[in-house]
């Protein structure tokens, strides 16, 4: 009898009968043999309905009550759905965060987990109960109900099965895996059979919205069995699992990803003197606003631009702390661009082949595409480029790393 985590994330659960196909779906590997911890989303659309609802009241809402209120739309789903297999005939039981035990630390809006207490649902799961648990949320050591930022029904669901020791956390969703690029953009891209924790992390964290970048983290970490499956058409759906396979069919590229969701931030002028960039990043940092990319500039006259990119929903705030900060050294301008975006080549294959970067830049030279910021991993090459080009440069990049090649296809 195998242990696995299913989570069904706010598409799944969108309606009535959406919840009742996920009975069945719950029912019919129940009735395999399998205990099963099922973690839920909200409805489709209801966070951002309760997030609006907040909205009408202040325009920036307490984070803990905001917290409160939106941590509402699971309890719906995993009760619902407690009900439809309680209907089938299957016992199930569900369980909020705080009812679990999901210990977070105090960062409402985007909390982290410290600690999951395991001990009620390993008794449900002795009894033959399926255990079902509200995703996205959890409790600070005072008590106070915390979540744990958008799509943290992922991170939710694999940090249970990491406590558990599941065999294998299934995320359901309503693709069937893990694509090339995405299929709206590129017709042609094609699902992933396999892919490393390391190549998912970066796909995540790069703008590939299959999986939230925390919970491959702890996939990763703890090793957890990770699998990408739609919710309503059978498949083998693309396992994400620690080992590179050394092949001779080995891509240098497994994907590409791209992020609209990007703001840049330019700080002109900036005298250049030891301890400049945290001068200007410390603040940043210290308002709790994350940074992605950092190129600096030294200019003739020994001062220096300072460039960086931020969240598009932290861009305000950002060139808020920013045009303090330049007040505060001297610095001559801040000046800022939200029509960017970023496009990202990612392959454990670049390891072993040179001249991937130079093959990405020629290719987006091909179709006039000016690079405005560049950053490189072992096994990444992410460009920010004019958002209104961000569907030709996926399109000319795919082609061009023989992503969408017929000789590659096997589906």
């Amino acid at each position: 009898m195998a242990l696995i985590v299913q989570k069904f994330g706010g598409t799944s659960v969108g309606s009535i009968e959406r919840i009742e196909q996920v009975a069945d779906k719950v029912k019919k590997h129940r009735e395999a043999g399998d205990d099963l911890v099922v973690v839920l989303s909200a409805m489709s659309g209801e966070t951002n309905r309760l997030i609006d609802l907040a909205k009408q009241i202040s325009e920036h809402p307490v984070p803990r009550e905001l917290d409160v209120i939106v941590s509402t739309g699971e309890q719906v789903t995993i009760a619902l759905l407690a009900m439809a297999l309680t209907k089938r005939g299957v016992p199930a039981v569900s369980y909020t965060g705080n009812q679990v035990r999901i210990l977070t630390d105090s960062a409402h809006n985007k909390a982290r987990i410290l600690q999951i207490d395991d001990q009620k649902i390993r008794a449900d799961l002795k009894a033959g109960r399926v255990v079902v648990v509200a995703g996205f949320q959890g409790v600070d050591e005072h008590g106070n109900i915390t979540t744990l930022g958008r799509g943290g029904s992922d991170t939710t669901g694999v940090a249970l099965a990491a406590a558990l020791k599941a065999q294998e956390c299934q995320i359901y969703t309503d693709v069937d895996g893990v694509y090339t690029t995405d299929p709206r953009v590129v017709p042609l891209a094609r699902r992933l059979e396999k892919i490393t924790f390391e190549e998912m992390l970066e796909m995540a964290s790069l703008g590939s919205k299959v999986l939230q970048i925390r919970s491959v983290e702890f996939a990763g970490k703890y090793n957890v069995p990770l699998r990408v499956l739609h919710s309503f058409k059978e498949g083998p759906g693309t396992l994400i699992t620690i080992d590179e396979e050394e092949s001779m069919e080995q891509p240098i590229i497994s994907g590409i990803a791209f992020n609209r969701d990007e703001a840049k931030l330019t700080i002109r002028g900036v005298p250049d003197n030891p301890g400049v960039a945290f001068k200007i990043l410390g603040p940043i940092s210290a308002s709790n606003i994350e940074v992605d990319m950092i190129v600096q500039n030294v200019a003739h006259d020994n001062t220096t631009d300072f460039t960086f990119t931020v969240q598009h929903n932290e861009y305000e705030k950002a060139q808020s702390v920013l045009q303090n900060t330049a007040r505060e050294i001297g610095a001559r301008e801040v000046i800022g661009d939200t029509k960017i975006a970023k496009v990202s080549i990612v392959g454990v294959g670049m390891r072993s082949h040179a001249g991937v970067a130079s093959r990405m830049f020629e290719a987006l030279a091909k179709e006039s595409i000016n690079i405005q910021m560049i950053s490189t991993s072992e096994i990444k090459v992410s460009v920010v480029i004019e958002e209104k080009y961000l569907e030709l440069a996926v399109r000319a990049l795919h082609t061009a790393f023989e992503l969408d090649a017929p000789a590659r296809q096997s589906e």
